[in-house]
């Protein structure tokens, strides 16, 4: 809107001194009246018309508005000349606006040109010589044109590097991005190491103490020995059932490298599940339209699924599928197993697991469900958007930009 006012100081006051160099001398005649009228002509054109053209902040007049503008300015510049020399002020606004309002940089030089030549065939008009406004038209376009194209040469060198510096923020964000997932990444895997290196193993050696002590009381008679072996056989079920807490929490936070693609991470996903519970897993993966935030959604959601498996399932197979669905532009990854079904669990009911894999897939504007199998068992079934793959991934990042949302990665169900 600045702008817009001095646009309209800088018309006024063009007006407004082609107006006073004709009150010098009175009394008036026609050749006064004949300048006032193009002088109020020349505001006019400028407030109902030309203005709207600054006034929208558009960076160009549309080309045949340009030319009716460029036409009449020329034509004012050209009456006014020849009732007096001095409307050649007009020139001071004209070959500007021009200039700012053009769609194109011929456009503006031939308007520039347009107008030089209607002042022209003014002063040639008022003087009676055909030559008498050449060399002050040719002089004013000639600069008119030389500024010009300096200043468009400095707007586009702004332009330019106003896109680099929104191209070089761009880059700096993703780089802060991929610095903050790398460091999430190398905290997951610190607390996988840290919790292995030290709860699991004091759990690894709570069950060996208590199976000592079980062996130890074998040959003791008595009801209070009974009491004791009772007692010794809780307290190594309950660190076997700490340490499988323990090692699946391990498996949940250890990142998963992921190459190869979404279908690769998931089958070394299952290869190690496999060879840690004994359960046997069949992994599908056959969706490639998706970008590396989908995933990371799916590739968590499977580790959460698995570890479900291995907590609660008491299954025997596991199947994790990654298909189109087949109505939508969606892509499911489900999680299936024999195991002994969800029964009336509600997700978020006992724990974050699932819960937070809810509000992931939430976060990237998919859905999840649990449900019982049609054979029995449990399905967990995640959906998120389709999309084309970012070309610049060549890997999966694993790390959870939803962590704060998903909570602990390996609570239970």
């Amino acid at each position: 809107m600045l702008t817009v006012r001095w646009w309209d100081a800088a018309a006024i006051a063009v007006a407004s001194v082609t107006v006073l160099i004709t009150l010098r001398e009175p009394p008036y005649g026609s050749g006064e009246w004949g300048t006032w009228a193009a002088a109020a002509a020349f505001l006019v054109l400028y407030a109902v018309y030309a203005r709207r053209f600054v006034a929208t902040g558009e960076p160009a007049a549309p080309m045949g508005h340009y030319v009716m503008i460029a036409v009449s300015f020329a034509a004012i510049v050209a009456v006014g000349a020849f009732f007096e020399p001095g409307v050649a002020i007009l020139q001071a606004f004209v070959y500007p606006f021009l200039w700012a309002t053009a769609p194109a940089i011929a456009a503006a030089i031939a308007s520039n040109v347009l107008v030089a030549a209607g002042m022209a065939v003014g002063y040639a008009l008022h003087f009676g010589d055909p030559f008498s406004g050449v060399p002050i038209a040719t002089l004013s376009v000639v600069f008119s044109i030389a500024l010009g194209l300096w200043i468009t040469r400095i707007a586009e060198y702004g332009e330019e590097r106003g896109r680099l510096l929104a191209e070089l923020q761009a880059a700096q964000g993703q780089l802060a991005a991929m610095h903050r997932d790398a460091g999430v990444v190398d905290e997951r895997a610190r607390l996988a190491r840290e919790i292995h290196d030290t709860i699991a193993q004091s759990l690894t050696g709570l069950v060996m103490v208590a199976q000592r002590a079980g062996n130890r009381l074998a040959p003791v008679d008595g009801e209070a020995a009974d009491a004791a072996r009772g007692d010794v056989e809780l307290i190594e079920q309950m660190a076997r059932d700490a340490l499988t807490e323990a090692r699946g929490l391990v498996a949940s936070l250890a990142p998963i490298s992921a190459d190869g693609g979404l279908g690769d991470a998931l089958r070394r996903l299952g290869s190690s599940f496999e060879r840690e519970t004994g359960v046997q897993v069949t992994v599908t993966s056959d969706a490639a339209a998706l970008s590396r935030e989908h995933e990371v959604v799916l590739l968590r959601a499977a580790q959460e699924g698995l570890a479900n498996v291995r907590k609660h399932a008491q299954a025997s197979h596991a199947e994790v599928t990654v298909a189109l669905a087949p109505v939508g532009d969606e892509v499911v990854l489900s999680v299936r197993d024999d195991g002994v079904g969800p029964g009336s669990t509600v997700p978020g009911e006992r724990g974050f697991g699932l819960a937070g894999l809810r509000d992931r897939a939430a976060l990237v504007g998919g859905s999840f469900a649990v449900e019982p199998g049609a054979g029995g068992g449990t399905v967990l079934r995640v959906t998120v958007p389709s999309a084309r793959p970012d070309a610049h991934d060549d890997t999966v990042d694993t790390t959870d930009r939803a962590d704060n949302a998903a909570g602990a990665a390996g609570a239970t169900e």
